[in-house]
């Protein structure tokens, strides 16, 4: 079990990390709000680069809910098929357009509770959304950041959620606003699973880590 970073360690895992991606950036491609909703809604259990390749044709003809009522399942399902779930993932997207139109005059809410009442839409989907298209400092933890902050001892936690808390609790605020994609960068690249990238990484100092690859 690694051993928790001080705040000081942490505090200089951040400033490594920005000083080399100063304005880190989501990989999934997205035109506004509402095509980065559908494109993280696509994204469960698939790559940002599947559903890149399937959203390319698509956010060029659909770039509103309204249009995507008009693409309709079947047209959306022809877009998407590629990606898996596509069948599930199309019937949510359907749903979650026709909520945006109806009660939300056809815009995505900056609301954390507005938005995981979408269909397909949970905590972290919700939580992308509101970082990257809003500006809230939101964590979204996935598999990567889940890992990465549990293996370094950043910020530790059984499920997501606690992992969530405790880096909004112990992540330095000048940092929390891309501390998500600092994260996931890392842990996508670097810290992968099976074998971790030590030599490679910049916090190898002062990660935890007992099974480092020196």
């Amino acid at each position: 079990m690694p051993t928790p970073l001080a705040y000081e360690e942490i505090k200089e895992c951040f400033r490594r990390w920005q000083e080399a991606d100063p304005a880190p950036k989501s990989e999934l491609n997205y035109v506004n709000p509402y095509t980065l909703v559908v494109a993280v809604a696509l994204s469960a259990q698939a790559t940002d680069a599947g559903v890149n390749k399937a959203t390319r044709a698509l956010f060029e003809e659909v770039q509103t809910p309204q249009a995507m009522l008009e693409l309709g399942e079947a047209g959306l399902i022809e877009h998407i098929k590629t990606i898996g779930l596509f069948r599930n993932k199309a019937k949510n997207v359907i749903a979650l357009s026709r909520i945006l139109v109806e009660e939300h005059d056809g815009e995505v809410p900056a609301s954390r509770a507005a938005l995981v009442a979408l269909p397909g839409v949970g905590r972290k989907t919700a939580n992308v959304v509101l970082n990257v298209a809003f500006g809230f400092p939101a964590q979204a933890v996935d598999t990567h950041i889940f890992r990465v902050s549990n293996r370094t001892g950043l910020a530790m936690g059984k499920d997501v959620l606690a992992v969530e808390r405790a880096i909004e609790d112990r992540v330095p605020v000048q940092y929390q606003q891309h501390a998500h994609h600092w994260l996931i960068l890392h842990g996508r690249y670097i810290c992968v699973a099976r074998k971790p990238r030590c030599p490679d990484c910049l916090i190898r100092d002062i990660c935890t880590f007992e099974e480092k690859i020196l």
